[in-house]
């Protein structure tokens, strides 16, 4: 790998973020230096403001026109390296030993006030040597829909990677029809993946897997460095940390789109939000990516799809786990049946809970299933069925039922309910608002992330994103005058499709 430098070299300026780079100090093997192509007129969308103060930076600064040249790529801040990280991975399956970061760059880290460490990187800034024949840019679309559902997430409580900036650049970009470009600043408490590990693993290098655990392992889980088995125990915390990431997805009715090994995080957080969305009407099998033809990554294939990526993580771990490959491969196994088993306890309690029954038994679990089947039957739109459950329990309302074709089912399961809630040690109305904390009113409904897409790539107008990115802020709390932004898309003939937006 060689070093990749635009012939119009970004410049510094005089912005100090405070970066502490140890991914580019101490890991020169995985990563090119590189820089940003130079853009013709950035324009700030927004900053994150709050997310810019618990990072230590300064806002005054970064809302002036060099702040803007570093969010584009046009400058860099005092202190930053940026670099093009390497990794491989499986795509749908199919292995591809080189990957890496082919339209972002890693200005570099910043650990805040409380000592969290966290990347910056940029997204869209141009080729790198791991383009592979891309331009390395990034429209507008996907750059907004990133930013407003990586924030969403991150205000539903899930672990995500989160969007501190996006800038205009003043050129188009093509994908069939010029559409105009755009730059995403995001932060990640570090963008290692299984395909990072997949990298070297590949190349049958174990002495830069065991270097990158060890780094990683430092960087995420320093409680398993005094283990008995530091790699197995690393692992299983990997493990842990997935399976109940991806538990919590489907608890809010969430599809990653493209679970592949070079998406998956050594943190636990979500990453890459090219083609995901959440579910209006509750179908186990929904599936909106355009390029998911047999339904992989599927809604009720996430849990099998993780353990098969924490198997792929595991094979690069073997030759450092025992010196024995076969009670290498016993152990790693164990640890993804036990990863496969959390995260389905994981799913059990978030779903009793979104019913206000805490006590999770077999009796919780067989009500939760038994509603997920009259959700599907009646074509229920699955978090306003969650979301409106509480109305029964404190004002007497049976607003749930309007989600069902056929009410007369969901009535039934409604007085089982009902019974079963009685036994909690809580009052009803205590119930009730429990469950108003953890069903949102609000989630990023992919016909009105249309609208906002659209109103900012034909007009340039940016208030149904700046409205629609502060409802989403508070999720939980309903607003008067916003009824349009909880309600299920239109029923059509036509399914609704994402894509990747590369």
């Amino acid at each position: 790998m060689e070093n990749h430098v635009p012939s119009n070299k970004t410049k510094e300026v005089n912005i100090d973020f405070g970066f502490d780079n140890t991914f580019a100090c101490q890991l020169t093997e995985f990563a090119v230096p590189c820089s940003a192509e130079i853009v013709p007129h950035p324009s700030l969308i927004k900053i994150n403001r709050k997310l810019a103060r618990e990072l230590g930076l300064s806002v005054d600064a970064l809302e002036t026109s060099q702040g803007t040249e570093i969010f584009s790529g046009n400058k860099v801040p005092i202190g930053a390296a940026p670099l093009a990280q390497a990794y491989a991975g499986h795509q749908f399956g199919n292995f591809s030993p080189q990957l890496g970061d082919g339209r972002a760059l890693l200005l570099g880290e910043i650990v805040n006030a409380q000592g969290y460490r966290y990347d910056v990187q940029l997204k869209g800034s141009g080729r790198t040597p791991f383009s592979r024949g891309g331009d390395g840019k990034a429209a507008l679309g996907p750059v907004l829909r990133e930013y407003l559902v990586s924030e969403a997430m991150h205000a539903l409580g899930v672990p995500t990677t989160r969007a501190l900036a996006a800038v205009t650049t003043g050129e188009s970009v093509y994908r069939e029809v010029p559409i105009p470009g755009a730059v995403l600043t995001r932060t990640a408490a570090s963008h290692l993946r299984i395909g990072t590990f997949q990298f070297f693993a590949a190349r049958q290098n174990t002495e830069m897997v065991k270097k990158l655990a060890d780094y990683a392992i430092s960087r995420h889980y320093p409680a398993v460095q005094d283990s008995s088995n530091v790699y197995l125990d690393f692992f299983k915390a990997v493990a842990k940390a997935q399976a109940l990431l991806v538990a919590h997805w489907m608890s809010i009715g969430f599809i990653h789109g493209v679970m592949n090994t070079d998406n998956t995080s050594i943190s636990g957080e979500t990453i890459d939000y090219g083609p995901c969305a959440f579910m209006d009407r509750y179908d186990p099998m929904t599936v909106f990516s355009s390029i998911d033809l047999h339904g992989r990554y599927a809604y009720a294939k996430q849990p099998s799809i993780l353990a098969w990526n924490l198997a792929r993580f595991a094979e690069t771990l073997i030759p450092i786990t025992d010196t024995d490959e076969d009670r290498a491969i016993r152990l790693l196994t164990s640890a993804i049946d036990e990863a496969s088993s959390q995260c389905q306890r994981e799913w059990d309690r978030r779903m009793c809970a979104k019913i206000g029954l805490n006590s999770n038994n077999k009796n919780d679990t067989n009500i939760i299933s038994n509603l997920l089947e009259l959700m599907q039957e009646g074509n229920a739109d699955f978090t306003n069925t969650f979301r409106h459950l509480s109305d029964a329990l404190r004002k007497g309302k049976r607003s749930a039922r309007k989600q069902f074709q056929n009410p007369a089912t969901f009535d039934l399961w409604e007085k089982r309910w009902i019974e079963q809630i009685k036994k909690e040690p809580i009052s009803m109305d205590t119930c009730a608002n429990q469950m108003d904390q953890i069903n949102p009113a609000y989630i990023p409904r992919n016909h009105k992330v249309e609208e906002v897409l659209s109103a900012a790539i034909n007009n340039s107008d940016f208030k149904l994103f700046e409205n629609m990115l502060a409802l989403l802020a508070t999720p939980f709390d309903e607003e008067k005058g916003h009824e349009e932004f909880a309600m299920p898309a239109p029923v059509s003939s036509v399914p609704y499709k994402t894509f990747c937006g590369t």
